[in-house]
């Protein structure tokens, strides 16, 4: 991932993909013009870097120009589209192949049709490395395609934002949320997740997501997808790992402006944890870490059975209860230790001592991610 000015990009397509893709346009155009000897006219300033490549590429001779016309201002095509730039030479009777990096709205291809109507050319040849088929508004037709793609800000090959970027030999794709500091919380029965889950939401600016507090939302407000996992608890049967991370999606998308997730009490087993990869996934993000508060059995138990006087629980009143809750707890998360220790980020972190001591601790960790 790269940082363009105020903004992060993400890998997108390949070099060699790009240099295939110029390849096969260069091939294409010099097998349908035979012996014909072409003007390729590339579109200043994101074109230089396809140009370049494609005579490179093109096995017969060929004239080059350039026209120049500016459209973009940051992220957007404006509908001011200015010739900077236009034709020296004279292109009577020449077959003409215009150049482009990228088409999009087509804004700019409605003026290089505008400029050429009274060039008495030939044939006006289109040819773009990059095409994006769901934001064309026009009706002008694209005679050779490279790579289509869909319609996101790329930069990088001559692309550029706020002029930075042109430089790159790869495309990189506008990340559509940005920087994000996502943690899997977790803890035994007693450990004080819940606690130090407040004091990180706040210190952090996260937006705290418990899957219990999710669930119990969505069956009192009968969502359907508190309807269709009520459906499931009412028979006593596991709420299916797809309607979970449904719910989990829906409070993602409700905070899309958020710098990040704790989430508490998902996932719970290796097909879980996939599944919420691929929810960041979807989101340009990902899970930095899973962060265990680690506390000796012993130390549980007291703290529960001491809770228990006050909360009104009963699973926290009963010893056996509270010891098999804790035995649960660890064959349930061994696997998951297992599956974020694979990728460098389990941190296991000390929840003995006052919740000040343990909130400095947690603190230190997060700060280095």
């Amino acid at each position: 991932m790269i940082k363009l000015d105020d903004l992060y990009f993400k890998p997108f397509i390949s070099a060699e993909k790009i240099d295939a893709a110029v390849q096969k346009m260069a091939d294409d155009i010099a097998a349908d013009l035979g012996d014909e000897v072409p003007v390729f006219i590339g579109i200043l300033n994101g074109s230089f870097m396809l140009v370049s490549d494609f005579v490179k590429k093109y096995p017969k001779p060929c004239e080059v120009t350039f026209i120049k016309l500016a459209s973009y201002e940051g992220l957007k095509s404006t509908d001011d589209i200015q010739r900077l730039i236009g034709i020296t030479q004279d292109l009577t009777e020449r077959t003409v192949v215009i150049l482009e990096d990228i088409i999009d709205s087509g804004k700019t291809l409605a003026e290089v049709h505008r400029i050429f109507e009274n060039e008495n050319v030939k044939s006006l040849i289109i040819a773009t490395l990059f095409f994006k088929p769901e934001a064309y508004k026009k009706d002008f037709k694209l005679h050779y395609v490279g790579i289509e793609i869909p319609d996101k800000f790329i930069v990088g090959y001559g692309l550029d934002y706020n002029n930075l970027g042109r430089d790159l030999p790869e495309i990189y794709q506008l990340k559509t949320t940005q920087h994000m500091t996502n943690l899997v919380l977790f803890g035994p029965p007693g450990a004080g997740k819940g606690t130090q889950a407040n004091f990180l939401k706040e210190t952090y600016n996260l937006v705290h997501i418990s899957t219990g507090d999710v669930f119990r939302f969505n069956i009192k407000n009968k969502t359907a997808l508190g309807m269709l996992a009520k459906s499931y608890i009412d028979k006593g049967e596991l709420v299916p790992d797809q309607v979970t991370i449904d719910m989990l999606e829906a409070e993602v998308e409700k905070n899309a402006d958020a710098k990040g997730f704790i989430f508490d009490g998902f996932p719970r087993t290796n097909a879980q944890a996939e599944a919420l990869d691929d929810l960041m996934k979807r989101k340009d993000s990902q899970i930095n870490a899973m962060v265990a508060l680690e506390v000796d059995d012993e130390v549980l138990v007291e703290r529960l059975l001491e809770r228990g006087k006050t909360s009104g629980r009963a699973d926290d009143a009963d010893e056996s209860i509270i010891r098999n809750r804790i035995k649960e707890y660890y064959a349930k998360t061994a696997i998951l230790k297992n599956f974020y220790t694979a990728q460098d980020k389990y941190f296991g972190v000390d929840g003995v001592g006052s919740i000040a001591d343990i909130t400095k601790r947690l603190n230190t960790v997060i700060d280095k991610l």
